[in-house]
């Protein structure tokens, strides 16, 4: 279900992807961010995840603009999902540069000219950029630090160089090339929640050069400045974390024997971090872990492709004449 704001006709060649689920109020900051960019424009995509608290009304009141695309997508299909959704949705309209972020993802006004302006420096050899994600406080967003490889993120000193290399990153601003996705495909809708980022940005890095870049800044206004930690976090959101340790799985056995490593001591470590932190609930807690890995172990989703709406109209007229 769609409410079509939008003039492809018209369209910018960036477009920002922005997955959310019943936070309007951030979602009004977060698109107000995004058409204030100076130095760059884009278009926008809303896809909404069946929210219930009038995000549909807010952005039909605030922005009914002709650069602005909102999706309902009639149910929730968890941020993994949205960004399936939203991906394709741009593919299909053949932008050259995709921009995606969550809801709570606040872009200081240059942070897609600065992304784009190193893309420029790069000679267009990237596969995708990433901006730095800093927290309300104006720290940097604990939960955001890109991966330079498996087991390393980005270190202190890296923040003052112009661009770093990097493997995995979050969708909390980062800018895609058009050409990856029709290539390598989309993000996986399956894993629902977690980890879908790093196997999407990992699965583009192993194919192209891939950069952090300092200068293009966001706020990630997420209500807790915290790391997901299932030994501390509530019991009551207990039962989602089998995503995780089933997504890893997935994720990382593509890296061979580091990715195996790195899976195993994770989990192993997080059982420890359970039996010494976790007020309670410690065996079940366990369980979803290890069952989580377990399912991992049979997880096989499918990578889905996408392609521009004149080619799959050009397919479907094909298909016609053959009838």
């Amino acid at each position: 279900m769609g409410i079509m704001l939008y003039n492809p006709g018209k369209k910018q060649n960036t477009v920002a992807v922005v997955v959310t689920y019943n936070r309007r109020g951030l979602l009004k900051q977060c698109i107000k961010k995004i058409l204030g960019q100076k130095g760059a424009s884009c278009d926008v995509i809303i896809v909404d995840n069946a929210s219930t608290d009038g995000t549909g009304q807010m952005v039909r009141k605030e922005f009914n603009l002709p650069q602005v695309l909102y999706k309902n997508t009639g149910s929730n299909l968890g941020g993994a999902g949205g960004f399936e959704y939203g991906v394709r949705e741009a593919i299909c309209h053949d932008y050259e540069y995709l921009w995606l972020m969550d809801d709570d993802t606040l872009p200081e006004e240059n942070a897609l000219a600065k992304l784009l302006e190193a893309g420029e420096r790069l000679g267009g050899k990237w596969g995708f950029l990433s901006s730095v994600a800093y927290w309300t406080d104006g720290s940097r967003c604990r939960m955001n630090i890109q991966k330079k490889d498996i087991f390393r993120h980005v270190g202190e000193k890296e923040y003052q160089l112009e661009m770093v290399p990097i493997q995995m990153c979050s969708f909390v601003s980062l800018l895609v090339k058009g050409e990856a996705v029709k290539r390598l495909g989309l993000p996986i809708g399956e894993y629902f929640i977690w980890t879908d980022d790093y196997e999407f940005t990992g699965r583009i890095s192993r194919e192209y050069p891939c950069y952090m870049i300092p200068s293009s800044k966001v706020v990630h206004a997420m209500k807790n400045h915290l790391r997901v930690d299932f030994a501390r976090d509530d019991v009551s959101r207990m039962d989602r974390y089998h995503y995780i340790y089933r997504n890893d799985v997935h994720c990382y056995r593509q890296y061979g024997v580091k990715g195996w490593s790195y899976i195993i001591l994770k989990d192993v470590y997080t059982t420890g971090s359970i039996i010494l932190h976790s007020k309670e609930k410690k065996a079940a807690k366990i369980r979803v872990l290890w069952k989580g890995f377990q399912e991992g172990l049979c997880f096989h989703p499918q990578i889905e492709m996408a392609a521009p709406l004149n080619i799959l109209q050009n397919n479907i007229n094909v298909e016609d004449n053959l009838l």
